[in-house]
C-alpha cells in the first residue's frame, strides 16, 4: 500500500484515540495469564459483561497455578453468567501447562485459542509487532480500504500487517479496538425474510447452559435432569467434560 496513506490512516486513528480511549482492567497489565483470561472471556461476549466477571474470576484464581489446582467444578461455578461454559474448561486445560507460551505456534496448541487470540496474547502480553484481526478490525479495514466491500481473509491480513507501526503494536490494536467499538458501529446485516431465526431459549446452547446453572448448586439425580432436558443434550455435556455421571447423579466434574 501507499506509505503516505498508511501514515495518514495511523494518524487519524491515534488522534481519535487520544480522547476516546477506554480504561479497561486488562489494559493495566502485561501478565500473560491475565491477558489469556481476558481474551478467552471476550470471545463472543460483550466488554460490558466481561468487566463484571474479569476481576471476580481473578480474585478466585489470581495466577495460573491457582487455576491449575482448582477443581473443574469451582472453575465452572466462577464462570457463571458468562455463557459458552466450554471456555472455562479451555482455561483450566491451558493452566495445566504451568505457563503461557511466547510463540504463535505454541499458543495455537492451547484449547480454544485461534489465530486472533494467539496474536492478541503476543501483542498485549509480550508487545510483539504482529497484526491481529478480529471482527472490529476486519470491519475497519473493509470500510476504509475497500469501501465496505468484503474481502478474503488473506487480503485483510495483508493490509493489517502493513498498518502496524513498529514498536507500537500494543497501542495500535487498543486504538483500533476502541475505534471499531465506538466510532464505527456495526452495521445491521440484511436478513432473508424467508428464514426464521430460532429463539435463543429454544436452542441447544440455552439448555446446556441451564443444566450447568442447575448443577452449580450441587448434584442432581439423572432421572430428574431428564424430566426437563433431552438425553442428547445431557450426553453432549458429558462428552465435552462439562458434567459427569456418578452413582446415578449428574454433577459438575470433580477433577
Amino acid at each position: 500500500m501507499d506509505k503516505k496513506r498508511i501514515r495518514e490512516f495511523r494518524k487519524m486513528i491515534f488522534t481519535w484515540w487520544k480522547t476516546h480511549r477506554r480504561d479497561l482492567p486488562w489494559r493495566r497489565t502485561h501478565d500473560p495469564y491475565k491477558i489469556l483470561v481476558s481474551e478467552v472471556m471476550l470471545q463472543q461476549t460483550t466488554v460490558r459483561r466481561v468487566l463484571l466477571k474479569y476481576k471476580e474470576f481473578l480474585l478466585k484464581f489470581p495466577d495460573i497455578r491457582s487455576l491449575q489446582k482448582a477443581p473443574v467444578a469451582d472453575v465452572l461455578r466462577a464462570w457463571s453468567g458468562m455463557g459458552y461454559n466450554r471456555r472455562a474448561l479451555y482455561l483450566k486445560k491451558a493452566a495445566a501447562l504451568g505457563n503461557i507460551p511466547k510463540t504463535e505456534k505454541e499458543l495455537l496448541k492451547l484449547p480454544g485459542v485461534g489465530k486472533y487470540t494467539a496474536r492478541a496474547i503476543l501483542i498485549f502480553a509480550f508487545k510483539k509487532d504482529t497484526a491481529a484481526v478480529d471482527t472490529n478490525i476486519r470491519q475497519i479495514i473493509t470500510h476504509f480500504f475497500f469501501k465496505d466491500t468484503p474481502q478474503k481473509e488473506k487480503i485483510i491480513q495483508e493490509v493489517a500487517d502493513q498498518l502496524v507501526p513498529v514498536g507500537k503494536s500494543w497501542e495500535w490494536h487498543q486504538a483500533l479496538m476502541d475505534f471499531g467499538a465506538i466510532a464505527l458501529k456495526s452495521r445491521a446485516k440484511s436478513r432473508d425474510p424467508s428464514k426464521k431465526s430460532i429463539p435463543f431459549k429454544k436452542t441447544n446452547r440455552y439448555f446446556r447452559g441451564r443444566i450447568i446453572d442447575i448443577l452449580r448448586g450441587g448434584s442432581i439425580e439423572e432421572t430428574n435432569i431428564l424430566k426437563n432436558f433431552s438425553v442428547g443434550t445431557l450426553r453432549g455435556l458429558i462428552k465435552d467434560g462439562l458434567v459427569e455421571r456418578k452413582n446415578g447423579k449428574i454433577q459438575l466434574p470433580d477433577g
